[in-house]
């Protein structure tokens, strides 16, 4: 199965000197359509850096990170690597990041606008995306007035109602209780197999492991499975 991304010997460094922080070291990870990827590790092991790269929101210091088509994504140019997030990966936060003056209709609407959608398109994709999520029938509420476990759900459709390629996940369950959070990475799971989107999604829950298709466990920014390249695990 071809990859969608790869990361290649990424190494990224923080600060210089004493205060110089190496956040990973050497890791190379592909992630395939229709699986989910599960980074975990601890505080500090370096997921959320992994994913930043990943999802382009950061370079690494060395190595390389490939994109299924071919281009390098950590040597692409700024405005490049802006219309790669845009046209390709989707972001789901642990804290929601949903803007608290729209409704849930509007926060999903966001990302069509940020890909210039023709306003035609938009009230029907938006529909879709909230009934793909269980929440049909909240389109009008703000966040306030949704629970922890909707919220999530309003940034899970955000982040899928562009249809990307690319799932990233920082520790989408991190706010939310252990049944809450499973009930989550259920839909994320489901969604990823149904749709044939490579996602990554980053956790210390072991209990959420359950889900992952593919494991990457990282320590002191090195990946300690064995091996410094990414082997494919059963569910665990």
């Amino acid at each position: 199965m071809s990859y969608l991304i790869r990361a290649e010997q990424v190494s990224r460094t923080f600060g210089r000197g004493a205060a110089q922080v190496h956040a990973l070291v050497d890791v190379d990870v592909e992630v395939h359509p229709g699986e989910l990827t599960v980074v975990r590790g601890p505080s500090g092991s370096g997921k959320t850096t992994l994913l930043n790269i990943l999802g382009g929101l950061d370079r690494p210091t060395t190595g390389r990170v490939l994109l299924g088509d071919g281009r390098v994504l950590s040597e692409l140019r700024e405005n490049d690597v802006l219309s790669v997030r845009r046209e390709m990966v989707g972001h789901i936060f642990q804290s929601f990041g949903l803007v608290p003056v729209l409704s849930a209709a509007e926060n999903v609407e966001v990302a069509l606008r940020l890909k210039n959608t023709p306003v035609a398109e938009r009230s029907e994709r938006v529909a879709r995306a909230l009934d793909q999520v269980s929440l049909g029938k909240h389109g009008t509420q703000r966040p306030y007035e949704l629970s922890g476990g909707q919220q999530q759900r309003v940034g899970i459709a955000r982040a899928l109602v562009g249809d990307p390629q690319i799932l990233i996940a920082d520790e989408p369950t991190g706010q939310l209780d252990s049944d809450t959070a499973a009930t989550i990475m259920d839909l994320l799971s489901e969604l990823t197999h149904e749709r044939g989107i490579a996602a990554v999604v980053s956790t210390h829950d072991p209990i959420l492991m359950e889900r992952a298709d593919r494991l990457v466990e990282l320590h002191d920014g090195h990946v300690v499975n064995g091996s410094s390249t990414l082997s494919a695990s059963s569910r665990t």
